[in-house]
């Protein structure tokens, strides 16, 4: 007898399975239900919810997994990880409608579009010009072209201009989706650079790139209003903040006028002190809560939520553990409904790992980063090395695409 094991399917890949069996299609809500068990994280609940979540789950056939004492109220909060299929979490969402109390009400509606954000996969962010920018799918390329002398990684170093601008548009004939432009350092240590000199290093490479690759994707690395202005001014498309609107308090505001996408990414600090000793309790229900808190921030002072792409800031106010524990559970972030950029090339936790110091021999370890978020369905890598990791997110498509 033929018997083996498949893994969860996508939705796509279900219905071919149901067409192989010669199964009803009008079954498919049915099976798609119940083929993945999923489990939520949730922070300090009220342990009479707790109880009563305890039992709604397991009389659906899930479970969830509470404080010793919470079934005799011996604490008076507890953290919970819930177990279930999306059948069993929708049918408890049913439930919880009629139990509008111990802050089970709050929980519904977060569970609700918890449920509703892990399940979406594309986006499409608007661009300058009408133009889009299209997210899900295979993983997109993001190249850096860093106008600086001091990034960490000197083969990304491009201070002269027409290097700057050969080196972009190599980077889009090679595959990359997006190019960041960036004329500051925020290498861990790096000291803040004066925002005239920063507009002075980057525009004259955005309108040349601009000029000789009218459709390209462009975006710019800065903390800064002053610089966010000037580049989009100059044809940028994107604005890639790595202190997540923190740094300057005209940011927020720029960026409402402006109307273009923004990166934001989670970091402590500054550069010059992010890696100060690092410190978390669980770094990625800490990440998660800080992104959570910028998205609110920037939708908040006006800007789009349609408008936002989220990176936890690998290597900022991290070491390694850090590190690889957010590239271990980065489906974490995918209930906040915004699509996720990670930026792993080249970076110390590859060079700890592999006991490489120099990052120019760190190219394996970055391109098998980048073959497990196109695995887990991250939608955008940055990386220094377009065409190898180009190369490795087709394979990865191909492979998930495969029947």
């Amino acid at each position: 007898m033929t018997l083996y094991f498949l893994g969860t399917m996508t939705e796509e890949e279900l219905l071919q399975q149901l067409d192989r069996i010669g199964a009803d299609r009008r079954s498919f809500p049915y099976f798609a239900a119940k083929q993945e068990t999923l489990r939520f994280f949730v922070k300090n609940v009220d342990v009479r919810a707790a109880n009563a979540l305890k039992q709604e789950m397991l009389s659906r056939g899930g479970d969830v997994i509470v404080h010793r004492q919470t079934i005799d109220c011996g604490v008076s909060h507890t953290d919970a990880l819930m177990i279930g299929t999306t059948g069993q979490f929708s049918r408890l969402l049913e439930k919880l409608e009629s139990m509008p109390y111990w802050g089970l009400d709050k929980f519904r509606l977060a569970l609700s579009e918890a449920l509703a954000n892990f399940r979406t996969a594309s986006w499409e962010l608007a661009l300058p010009g009408g133009r889009k920018l299209a997210l899900g799918g295979r993983t997109k390329i993001m190249g850096i072209v860093n106008v600086t002398g001091d990034s960490f990684f000197e083969g990304s170093r491009r201070l002269d201009p027409q290097d700057a601008i050969r080196m972009a548009v190599s980077q889009i004939e090679e595959g990359a989706d997006v190019v960041d432009i960036g004329g500051e350092s925020t290498r861990p240590g790096a000291l803040d650079l004066d925002p005239r000199e920063e507009i002075d290093r980057i525009v004259p490479v955005i309108k040349a790139i601009r000029r000789l690759q009218p459709d390209a994707v462009l975006s710019v690395d800065t903390r800064k209003a002053a610089v966010a202005r000037a580049a989009v001014e100059a044809g940028a498309d994107i604005i890639n903040d790595v202190s997540g609107l923190r740094y300057d308090s005209q940011m927020a505001e720029t960026l409402r006028l402006l109307q273009v996408p923004v990166i934001l990414m989670h970091s402590r600090e500054t550069p010059r002190t992010m890696q100060e000793n690092p410190s978390y309790g669980d770094v990625v229900g800490e990440v998660w809560d800080e992104l959570d808190q910028a998205v609110k921030n920037a939708v908040r002072a006006g800007i789009r939520k349609e408008n936002i792409i989220l990176d936890p800031g690998l290597g900022f106010a991290k070491d390694v553990r850090h590190n690889l524990s957010l590239l271990k559970h980065v489906k974490a972030f995918s209930t906040l409904g915004r699509p996720l950029l990670i930026g792993h090339s080249r970076k110390s936790t590859i060079g700890h790992v592999l006991s490489l110091p120099s990052p120019s021999d760190r190219l394996e370890g970055t391109l098998s980063l980048t073959a497990l978020c196109a695995w887990q369905g991250v939608p955008l890598v940055r990386v220094h090395d377009v065409k190898e990791n180009f190369r490795v997110v087709q394979m990865i498509d191909a492979v998930r695409r495969a029947s």
